[in-house]
């Protein structure tokens, strides 16, 4: 059967994200809602008669930058040709921008097949710390009065815009912190409760000591069940501060791009926002 292609209303959302919960993927408790914000558009579904059968996100971030993820067909489904369709249908979108995927290393040969060039890996460490590096400065519980500030720090570490995504992303339930230093956003970090545990992202700051603070914050926040964080293998410092905390390394992927890289502070990089969104 042909696949019908359209765009998923907030429940067929909802129901994608518990096909990847059912993957392992462990997403947050509140991901749909918190992801839609970023482009309602960019949810896309493959449909045999009235049932999905594959999903995919492809997020639009303006006209030059988008992303995918959350790509998934039904597993009773597979080898169908549907999640080629979904696949397909989200590319096209974003057809024209520099598109980023973040891939387990299965599907990398896959994804450079088809035009995405490896940029650097994410590590995902996970633990519950016992032995963070105490700070003297406090962050700050995120307010509406911050959020044009921080809007604007996430500018140095994101290839694109996303207001409307990060206005979602801050407010409750997730727990939003940042530090202020001379007037000044240092620094921002959220975490969001997960299936199992909470997942922390982004985490953005200025240098290692603000991002250690930052983390110590939200560990002393979230309790019940470990912290989980995407770090870029390039922070090395800060990995070994996360190991001698006692957090483990339990996951990885390689952040892909098909069309030229965005040029981003790296330095600032401490823990990406979602695989599924970048």
């Amino acid at each position: 059967m042909k696949p019908i292609i359209r765009t998923l209303s907030l429940g067929q959302l909802v129901n994608l994200v518990d096909w990847a919960a059912a993957e392992g993927w462990n997403p947050g408790l509140d991901d749909a809602a918190m992801l839609q914000a970023a482009d309602p558009e960019g949810f896309i579904g493959a449909f045999a008669g009235n049932e999905m059968v594959a999903g995919i996100s492809a997020v639009a971030y303006g006209s030059d930058f988008g992303f995918v993820g959350l790509y998934i067909c039904r597993p009773d489904m597979r080898g169908k040709g549907y999640g080629k369709a979904v696949w397909t249908a989200g590319i096209e979108r974003l057809a024209g921008r520099t598109i980023g995927l973040d891939g387990v290393e299965a599907q990398r040969a896959n994804y450079e097949s088809k035009g995405f060039r490896p940029v650097y890996e994410t590590i995902r460490y996970s633990g519950r710390p016992t032995a963070l590096p105490s700070g003297i400065r406090r962050p700050r519980m995120v307010t509406a009065r911050m959020v044009p500030d921080i809007i604007a720090y996430d500018a140095l570490c994101f290839p694109a815009p996303r207001d409307s995504f990060l206005r979602r992303w801050l407010q409750p339930p997730h727990h939003a912190v940042a530090m202020i230093a001379s007037q000044a956003t240092a620094g921002y970090a959220v975490a969001r409760a997960c299936r199992s545990g909470f997942k922390v992202g982004p985490l953005f700051a200025d240098d290692m000591r603000t991002a250690l603070e930052l983390l110590e914050d939200l560990a002393a926040t979230c309790k019940g069940g470990d912290l989980n964080i995407d770090v870029p293998a390039t922070q090395s410092d800060f990995i070994a501060a996360l190991e001698a905390a006692g957090f483990s390394a339990t996951f990885s992927t390689t952040r892909m791009y098909k069309g030229p890289p965005p040029r981003l502070d790296t330095n600032r990089m401490f823990g990406v926002t979602t695989l599924e969104l970048g």
